[in-house]
This record gives structure tokens, sequence and C-alpha cells, in this order.
């Protein structure tokens, strides 16, 4: 099945809502879910750092079994596209469980966390490989893909900034008093409102390129897929990245209130102002990608996120508000200006692989690359609940000197190390858009590096 790779406004903007979606999820995980468990729900920051990390194990066994799922199983509606109708409602209430806090004893509050969590993981791993996987259907136009993609990350800093940005003030207008009430409905209307924007998505948009089933056995693909040196360069940028923006989203709130001396107002509209600068950057990133050499913005951009990193650790004092936005808008808009490249560049991979063995391996493939990003996530999380507690950090109460510089770190020099060492990452990466095409029009991998290379195509590639 096979139409015009051409895509109208209209279905870009259903793709995005379905970004927007998924997000509800990633923004609470990302930006306050950290904060939500220790100050407000009471556990210790060591325990919420090994629940985060714990569910990425089991993300180890569920995400490449989706992937093979959406491989194996096809309807009327397609192979991606009826998991975002079927999984809908689920994914939602999996949500609003997420935030619901009984008044239970430690122990038995500790257990709620962990299934809930993790029950909130596997539907979101249900709708997350089916809607990663999806743009590889969509349009088989490297450029539509780029354009698709653009929309995807700007809707989805949209759903980032209006979450961050009115969940707490929600929860604060709704709680009467009780942040633990305030904040379940505040995410469960966040949640109803996921639920129609994964039935936007799945109305408004259909898949036009037929999907090549990969019937080779898990453990071929595993095999086939160590081969490619492009798909394993992605999945170690994508876990680089995932750390590093996850660690910082994940102290920002602390960082705002403590740090700075404000409130959890503060906090919202500190980090939701990095979001909204993310926004201009996902339009920035598709504007300089049609001048300039997509991979090379990619390297350039998280290595400047290191520099800027350190910049604003020793430039930014405690309660100095004003540089600490400035500096953190700047460094959200460097940061996010890889994304639309990276989200593009999966599909991409995945072609090159399978001019390289002569094999295709697609929903392994996606289902490992959103395995990395959760990995990623569950390591920054493990990470900043170590860092708190070796911080001293202490749930509610004014924080030392030392605790300050900690969270302060955190925020800034720490998760733009692992933004540099992306940035050297990703100077390992070939596939450009005219290495692509050699790619679509034949050429073997081989081909294609010799071409990128100087040297002249083989007589049988041309």
């Amino acid at each position: 099945m096979q139409s015009s790779n051409k895509l109208s406004v209209f279905e870009k903007v259903g793709f995005g809502a379905g970004d927007m979606a998924v997000n509800v999820m990633i923004a609470a995980m990302f930006y306050f879910m950290q904060y939500f468990y220790t100050d407000i729900f009471g556990l210790k920051p060591a325990h919420v750092g090994t629940l985060f990390l714990a569910a990425r194990f089991v993300d180890a066994f569920s995400d490449p079994l989706m992937g093979l799922l959406t491989d194996k199983f096809k309807s009327r509606y397609g192979r991606f596209r009826p998991w975002f109708l079927y999984l809908s409602i689920p994914y939602g209430f999996a949500v609003f469980l997420l935030f619901t806090t009984p008044d239970f004893s430690y122990n038995a509050k500790l257990v709620w966390a962990y299934v809930t969590y993790l029950f909130a993981t596997l539907m979101f791993t249900g709708v997350a490989i089916p809607y990663i996987s999806y743009i590889g259907v969509l349009t088989s136009d490297p450029q539509e893909r780029l354009s698709a993609n653009g929309y995807r990350m700007f809707f989805a800093k949209i759903a980032n900034v209006v979450i961050v940005a009115s969940v707490p003030v929600l929860a604060q207008m709704w709680g009467d008093g009780n942040s633990a009430k305030g904040y379940q409905l505040a995410m469960g209307f966040m949640s109803f409102v996921g639920v129609g924007l994964l039935m936007l998505c799945f109305f408004t948009t259909r898949e036009r390129v037929e999907h090549i089933v990969d019937k080779k056995p898990l453990g071929e693909q595993f095999r086939l897929l160590m081969k490619n040196d492009q798909w394993l360069v992605l999945a170690g940028a994508c876990m680089l990245g995932t750390i590093g923006y996850a660690l910082r989203g994940g102290v920002a709130f602390y960082y705002a209130i403590y740090y700075l001396g404000g409130n959890e107002s503060l906090a919202a509209q500190f980090t939701s102002a990095g979001i909204a600068a993310s926004i201009v950057s996902m339009v920035a990133s598709t504007w300089i990608t049609k001048r300039f050499c997509k991979i090379k913005l990619f390297s350039w951009s998280q290595m400047l996120v290191g520099v800027i990193s350190v910049l604003m650790f020793f430039a930014v004092s405690p309660g100095d508000i004003a540089l600490a936005f400035l500096l953190y808008i700047i460094l959200s808009f460097v940061v996010d200006l890889h994304a639309p490249v990276f989200w593009s560049a999966i599909a991409e991979a995945v072609d090159y692989g399978h001019s390289k063995t002569g094999k295709r391996v697609s929903g392994l493939s996606f289902g490992g690359i959103s395995f990395c990003q959760k990995a990623g996530s569950g390591i920054a999380g493990f990470l900043t609940g170590l860092l708190l507690t070796y911080f001293n950090y202490q749930a509610g109460e004014p924080q030392s000197e030392f605790t300050l510089t900690g969270i302060a770190l955190m925020l800034t020099v720490i998760p733009g190390l692992f933004h540099f060492l992306l940035g050297l990452l990703m100077k390992k990466y070939i596939i450009t858009d005219d290495y692509y095409h050699q790619l679509k029009r034949g050429d073997t991998a081989e081909d294609a590096d010799n071409e990128v290379e100087g040297a002249p195509l083989k007589p049988s590639a041309i």
C-alpha cells in the first residue's frame, strides 16, 4: 500500500496530537513526578530513584514485546494506528492512578507507588511504541518525515508547557489546601484530554506505506540490530541525551523552589519558560536544517549545551531569579535543536541497516530506541534520588549551602556533561540527507560510504 508521500497540514497536526497525548505522561514523569513523590506523597528520594530504575527493567521486556506485537497483528485500521484507539482509555486511567495518593503507612505507600507507576509504564509502552514507529508508515519521503516530526515535537512541547505551567496552579485551586487531592484532580483532567488527543490522532491520520513485517526470530533480529552501527550510535545518543534531559527536568522544581527561593508557582513558570524556549527551537531547527547539515547541527548544539551549563552554574547565585531564567531559556533552546533530526533519523537508520545486511529490522529498532529513552530516564531518576540523598536534601525544609550547591550542579554541570558526550558521539553518525538519498535510489550502504568519501560508485549501483 503506497500512495502520495506528501502529508497535508491537517494530517501533520493529527500526528502531532498523538505526541501531545504521549507527553501528558512524559511531562509528569520528567518535570514533577520526583518532586510530587518526595514533597507531596512523602517518599524518600533514594526510594523514588530505585522505583524509577526498577521500572526500566520492566521496559527491557515490555518494549521489545510491544515492537513484536505491532509486527504480528494488523487490523483494517492498519498496524500501528489501532493501538491509539484501543489503549487510549487505559492510558488515561493509568495517568489518573499515578497521582492518586491514598493515606497509607509508608511501606504501603511505597507498594502503591510501585504498582501504579509500573502500570502507567506499561500503558505508556502500549501507545508510545506504535507511535514512534508510525512515522515510518506515514510517508517514505525524508523531508516529509522531518516536517512531520517538526510538527510532532512542536505539539509535544506545547503539551509540556501547558501541563507544567498549569498543573501546579490547578492543583492549588482545586485542592483547597490539599496538594495531593489538587494534583490528582489536575492530572485527572489532563489524562482526559490525553485520551481525546489519542483518538484525534487515530481519526485524522492513516498508514500509506506498507510496513514490511519482520518474521525473523528475536535472536536473529537482535544480532542484525547490533550490526547496524548507525542505529547503535542513535541508541547511545538517545540514552545520553535522555539522562541529561531527565536529570535537569527532574530537579528543576527543586532548583526554583530551594535555590532561587521561590514557590511551586515560580517553579512552574521557570520550567515552562524552558519548555517554551524549546518550542521556538523546534521551529528554528526545521528552518536551520533546510540550510545547514542536520547532523552537524545535532552534534554541535549538544556540545554547546555542555558549555552553557557550566556557565550557568558559575554565573547564577542563590536567589538570582532573572539571570537563572535567562540562561535556562537559552539552555533549553539549544538543547532541543536536535530533536526533530533525531526522531526522523531512526527510520533512516532502519533503511541503512536493511541496505547493509539485506535484512530489515523495524519493530525491534523502534522498540529498542524507546527502551533506551526509558532506560535513560530511569538512570536519571535513580541518579537524582541518589544525589539528593548525598547532598542531604530534606523535603520541605530550609536547605544547607552544600545541598543548594548540589541542586545547582544537578541542574547544570552534571546533565551538561551528558549532552556534551552526546555531541561527541554524533560525530560518528554518517546518514546525511545526501547519504540517505543514495540508499533510497538502490545503492548499498557500502556504495554510499564510498560516494560520501569521494570514491566513484560501482557500475552496478549507478
